[in-house]
């Protein structure tokens, strides 16, 4: 670990403490994870502490872990099934940081961070329609990219491959209508799993 990370992490865990459950370092990027149930004040933390200063979300998104490692020889992975995960920026320091925060399998719900950071208001809309995490206390949690009718969540690998329904514009009845797939069944390109590490020279 560098000597800025490791500065880094003794100062994270002097002022969060227990907050902390793990901290990984990979191609210089620093992972702090932390529990769910602290993640505001753990964020508020990192934004106003004047050491750290992480003033931006510069992004946050849904990570879904089902096959991560099934094709490895240890096997799959262990441990909670979605995440939520925060890439932060402090401009004062020129630092980035990012934090990782493991949910429940049947119920992936975590606290919003809009009242900290505006700019998570789209982020975690994205992340629940994509991957179906609830965002409490978020101001208009509703869908963003997919349709208001749309069941499911696109990003879960548990998600059907094809199709039952399709919606077209009627010009007859002057609004969209949903209709049974009129295109033929076709083979889909096989899955290509690669070991982790491939692109590596």
């Amino acid at each position: 670990m560098t000597d800025s990370n490791q500065d880094l992490v003794a100062h994270a865990r002097e002022l969060l403490g227990a907050s902390i459950t793990g901290v990984r370092e990979s191609a210089g990027q620093l992972t702090l994870e932390v529990r769910r149930d602290d993640i505001l004040p753990v964020c508020t933390r990192l934004r106003d502490d004047p050491a750290l200063a992480f003033d931006q979300l510069m992004d946050l998104c849904g990570v879904d872990y089902l096959d991560y490692g099934r094709e490895s020889p240890v096997g799959p992975r262990s441990g909670p099934r979605f995440a939520a995960v925060y890439q932060l920026l402090s401009l004062k320091h020129n630092r980035r940081l990012r934090l990782c925060a493991w949910l429940d399998d049947e119920m992936p719900l975590i606290a919003s961070v809009t009242g900290i950071w505006n700019s998570a208001v789209w982020y975690e809309r994205e992340a629940f329609d994509l991957f179906g995490i609830v965002f409490e206390g978020h101001p208009d949690l509703r869908r963003i990219l997919t349709d208001y009718g749309f069941v499911g969540h696109p990003f879960r690998k548990d998600f059907p491959l094809i199709g039952q329904v399709e919606m077209r514009y009627d010009p007859d009845k002057q609004r969209v209508v949903y209709q049974p797939v009129s295109i033929e069944p076709r083979t889909l390109v096989p899955r290509i799993i690669r070991d982790e590490g491939f692109a590596k020279g």
